[in-house]
């Protein structure tokens, strides 16, 4: 597992930021992604390589393709892609502030910052609305062998894929509904986190019981809450070896499958979709050589 970036099957930490980067225009990044190579540590950082610029450096990830589009009733979920994802992970905002800070300077020459998303634990890596968050995820092993690419050769082995979703909630809304109608939203009881077994058919946790798909759809996931000033939510972190199983997911969440849409869209939206392909590590470092540094 000495191949892997670390913080994909790591515990969520307490502190994060997320920096999301596009690439400039006729820009050659290949020495920004080396110095990036040099300044991040992969013990607190994770970094995903969007297919923009996967194509520019000429290559081809097998399985990386462009994040799917879906609307319906009430919701839109949409795609927007960009070329470059790291995840911050710490324990200290200040630190997490001087690494970004740092980053920027490094990538200056080729990427442009076009967000940055604060987030954080919040009680017992809880959601926002109070409700425990990837309560099924895969565990250990299981976890491994669900996240991380095997058996496809040096520079691809150790890999991963990862999508990105930012959520803003409606407190108001949610605020305004009694505890029996969060709990049939979620399909979870707030009070022990017991599956509610009559729950409608709406409920996020009928729609996306990962084990009822054929073949099974179990993802890694590392969400985690954020807050700026105006506006909070979640941001949907998850990771896997490729990205068939959260597609699964989306699609019953959307009613792609049966029409019946996820009662979670009633609370809150997505405004941002990315999917992005997580290099493994050699000897410590981001192993790029699939783009061919």
């Amino acid at each position: 597992m000495n191949n892997i970036q670390t913080g994909i099957l790591a515990e969520v930490p307490r502190l994060a930021r997320y920096l999301i980067f596009s690439l400039n225009a006729e820009a050659s990044p290949g020495d920004s992604l080396q110095a990036l190579v040099s300044t991040i540590n992969s013990d607190n950082a994770v970094i995903g390589i969007g297919q923009s610029l996967i194509k520019t450096m000429g290559k081809n990830i097998k399985g990386m393709r462009a994040f799917p589009v879906y609307s319906g009733p009430g919701f839109d979920v949409p795609s927007t892609p960009a070329s470059l994802w790291i995840w911050l992970r710490g324990e200290d905002r200040g630190e997490l502030l001087h690494q970004s800070l740092k980053i920027q300077q490094v990538l200056a020459g080729s990427f442009q910052l076009i967000n940055v998303v604060d987030a954080f634990q919040y009680k017992d890596s809880r959601d926002l609305s109070g409700y425990v968050d990837g309560t099924e995820n895969p565990q250990g092993d299981d976890a491994f062998n669900t996240s991380i690419v095997q058996g496809c050769g040096k520079g691809l082995d150790g890999s991963s894929f990862v999508a990105v979703q930012q959520w803003v909630h409606d407190f108001k809304h949610f605020q305004a509904m009694s505890v029996s109608e969060q709990d049939n939203m979620i399909g979870r009881r707030l009070s022990d986190n017991e599956e509610i077994e009559n729950a409608p058919l709406s409920a996020h946790v009928k729609r996306t019981a990962q084990e009822d798909f054929e073949p099974e759809a179990f993802v890694v996931r590392r969400s985690m809450p954020w807050a700026d000033a105006s506006k909070a939510g979640l941001m949907f972190v998850a990771f896997g070896k490729k990205f068939d199983a959260f597609e699964a997911l989306l699609k019953r969440m959307v009613g792609e499958d049966d029409g019946t849409v996820d009662a979670l869209f009633n609370f809150t939206q997505p405004v941002s979709g990315s999917y992005f392909w997580c290099p493994p590590v050699l000897d410590g470092q981001l192993d790029l050589s699939e783009l061919g540094l």
